[in-house]
């Protein structure tokens, strides 16, 4: 009887008790022979073999699965209600393909609003930047030549009161309120003009058919309308008195007053020409690093934004193929928030994403050292059990792991034939081809029995009885097993007990 090479790799310790049942089960084989060869001399050559060197090959076997080379569950990042599922079972997916999406309508919302505070902020530090525009100067301009036109009529009035009333300055004030009212009439009418054209602009604006640029035009131009009706209502008053003062006479009270209008309206003209200085003069550089601040404060908000709607979409981490789907549109997940095994749904996982195929084999402690990369692998799966695929070692675990007390080492195999008919999941037999042993000393498994722990074999005493004798075994080799040390080339070791020989006996008798 020979001990099955898969049991010693899978239970290492195990193998010599094995051993040691076989040549009891050998030694009831003895006795049937001695009870049918009761009146005949059995011979030791046919209760012995010899043991001889070979050229043999190391063939180690384990156990393993088939299991994808990289394999995860996909789930979002924010809990909230799958909207779309973009994938089903055996759809191929590239790397950062969107295989689902979470609601996001509010998030939508909220990167418009911060792309819109973020244009706000750019136009405003282009402004600062680029310093006043144009009109806003020419509206200075204005305001100040107003002042100054104010200030020179309020100078005029003022020498006119003390200077007397004489008949042509009578006919003069009467002509300038003439003047004055046919200024506020055609004012007036550019004022209504202007409001027409805002009205039709600011309809044209909301088509969007024009620019914003060409709308605060048609502003300034209301405004520029507005302040010329003023200045010639203001103008006509002035005439007015003027022309009351003229023809009543000068007076104390009005010379005063006169003398007053003329300080403010100094005062007016200084002011307007402040402000004229200030906007030729640019921005403040304070104000410019506030406008960029305000900018980058509004980048950062878009870019948050941004990411808390990336956030909802699941994306494919690397290519490969959709091997599970765990949930469905309508559903309400939540984040992971612990890791999970990938085998397996969980309440956080939409699909499950594999890529490419290996076999993750499990030796044990005692051959692992026979195990090399690069090493060859004979690949025999359950589903196939008449078809050898061929494997090839790319990686041993540096690390061991414990299984029912036994401690083995994961082995990561590259499938080299096979990757056609091999699936996820499968069960497979391996044989790992070693090293080739010329002139190995070799002999049948079932030979080897244990004393105390200790592994050896029977051999011939001088009077040709069974004794124990200690040996060094190397790997097993199908049926055969490798002598390292102990006996020599020639040397013939019991398979079967002589009979009225026991076993049990002949190990105490050792001891002895």
């Amino acid at each position: 009887m020979e001990l099955p090479l898969s049991n010693r790799f899978k239970h290492p310790g195990r193998w010599l008790i094995g051993a040691t049942a076989a040549i009891l089960l050998g030694t009831a084989a003895v006795a049937g022979i001695t009870s049918r060869r009761s009146n005949s001399r059995v011979s030791l050559d046919e209760l012995t073999v010899a043991v001889e060197p070979a050229d043999v090959t190391v063939r180690i076997e384990a156990t393993g699965e088939v299991q994808p080379v990289q394999r995860v569950n996909l789930s979002p990042k924010t809990q909230g209600r799958l909207e779309r599922l973009y994938v089903e079972q055996g759809d191929e997916v590239s790397q950062g393909e969107i295989v689902a999406e979470m609601e996001n309508q509010e998030l939508l919302s909220q990167l418009d609003q911060a792309q819109a505070r973020l244009e706000r902020a750019r136009a405003r530090l282009e402004e600062a930047e680029t310093g006043a525009r144009p009109e806003e100067i020419d509206r200075a301009r204005g305001a100040v030549r107003q002042a100054e036109a104010r200030l020179a009529g309020a100078q005029a009035n003022l020498a006119q009161l003390r200077a007397g009333n004489r008949p042509e300055d009578i006919a003069e004030a009467e002509a300038a309120v003439n003047r004055a009212q046919s200024t506020i009439r055609e004012a007036e009418s550019r004022l209504m003009l202007a409001q027409g054209e805002l009205r039709r602009h600011e309809q044209l604006y909301q088509d969007g058919a024009i620019s914003r640029q060409e709308l605060d035009r048609r502003e300034d131009e209301l405004r520029r309308a507005q302040a010329a009706v003023e200045q010639a209502q203001s103008a006509r008053v002035e005439a007015q008195r003027r022309e009351e003062r003229i023809r009543g006479g000068s007076r104390r009270e009005e010379v005063e007053r006169a003398e007053a209008e003329v300080a403010s309206a100094e005062t007016d003209v200084s002011q307007a020409q402040s402000q004229l200085d200030e906007l030729l003069r640019g921005t403040r550089r304070e104000t410019i690093a506030q406008a960029r601040a305000d900018v980058m404060e509004a980048e950062a908000q878009v870019r948050f934004a941004g990411i808390q709607l990336e956030d909802t979409r699941v994306r494919a981490p690397f290519s490969g193929i959709i091997t599970q789907r765990y949930a469905d549109e309508g559903a309400f997940v939540t984040p992971a928030t612990s890791a999970s095994t990938v085998s397996s749904a969980t309440s956080t996982s939409v699909v499950a994403l594999a890529r490419g195929l290996e076999v993750l084999a499990k030796v044990p402690e005692a051959d692992i050292n026979q195990i090399q990369a690069g090493q060859v692998v004979e690949i025999v799966a359950d589903a196939f059990p008449d078809e050898v695929f061929q494997g090839e070692v790319r990686l041993i675990a540096p690390e061991a792991i414990v299984e029912r007390d036994v401690t083995l080492f994961q082995v990561r195999l590259d499938i080299v034939t096979g990757l056609e008919q091999l699936r996820s999941g499968m069960n497979v037999d391996l044989t790992f081809l070693g090293d080739r042993l010329p002139n190995a000393l070799v002999l049948p498994t079932v030979a080897i029995v244990t004393r105390q722990g200790e592994a050896g074999v029977l051999v011939p005493d001088e009077e040709g009885r069974p004794q124990f004798q200690s040996v060094t075994l190397g790997p097993t080799l199908g049926n055969r097993i490798q002598v390292l040390a102990g006996l020599e080339d020639g040397d013939r070791v019991f398979l079967e007990l002589p009979r009225g020989e026991n076993l049990d006996e002949i190990l105490q008798r050792h001891e002895s």
